[in-house]
C-alpha cells in the first residue's frame, strides 16, 4: 500500500531538503533559477538554515521525497501580504497524481495563516503544462518578462502568474 504525505520541513530535515531539491534542479535545469552547482556547494548548516527562513513543503511516498514546493514572503513591510510560491517539481513518475495540488493547498493554506493575501509564481515559457496546472489553480496571468530566463546561452520568456487567497 503506497502512502502520501506532505509536511513543512523543519531545519532538523536539511539532508530531506537536500536531496529532494538537488534531484529537482538536475532533473529539470531549465525550470529553475538557480543551478545545482550553486546549491551543491551549500555546506549542511545552510540547508537547515534555509528551512528556518523559508517555508519548504514536501510530498513523500512511502518516506521518499517526491516533490517540493517552497513559500517566499515579500519582506517589506507594505509587502508582507505577499508571497511568492518557488521551487516546485515533482518527480515525473508521480505527475498527474494530485501532488502538485496538495503541496499549492498546504502553502496557500500555510500563507494565509501568516496573512498572506495574494501568491505569486513565475514560470517559464516553454513549461505549458506547469502554466495550465497553475490557471487549472486559480492563477491568472498578470504579465511577462521577455528573454527573463537564460537557460544553455537561450532567452526563455518568464510569465508571472498570481492568485488572491486572502482579504
Amino acid at each position: 500500500m503506497n502512502t502520501d504525505t506532505i509536511r513543512l520541513l523543519t531545519p532538523e530535515d536539511g539532508e530531506v531538503f537536500r536531496r529532494i531539491r538537488l534531484e529537482a534542479l538536475r532533473v529539470e535545469p531549465s525550470a529553475f533559477a538557480s543551478r545545482v552547482e550553486d546549491w551543491e556547494a551549500l555546506s549542511s548548516e545552510e540547508w537547515c538554515r534555509r528551512l528556518r527562513e523559508t517555508p519548504v513543503f514536501v510530498a513523500f511516498r512511502d518516506d521518499e521525497p517526491v516533490g517540493i514546493m517552497g513559500l517566499m514572503r515579500q519582506r517589506s513591510t507594505k509587502m508582507a501580504h505577499r508571497a511568492t510560491i518557488i521551487m516546485v517539481y515533482v518527480r515525473k513518475t508521480f505527475r498527474g497524481a494530485g501532488i502538485a495540488a496538495g503541496l499549492l493547498e498546504m502553502a496557500t493554506n500555510h500563507a494565509r495563516d501568516l496573512g498572506v493575501r495574494q501568491l505569486e509564481l513565475a514560470v517559464t515559457a516553454e513549461n505549458p503544462a506547469a502554466y495550465r496546472f497553475y490557471e487549472r489553480e486559480g492563477f491568472a496571468e498578470i504579465g511577462r518578462v521577455p528573454g527573463g530566463f537564460l537557460h544553455d546561452g537561450c532567452e526563455i520568456d518568464e510569465i508571472l502568474m498570481a492568485r488572491r487567497i486572502g482579504a
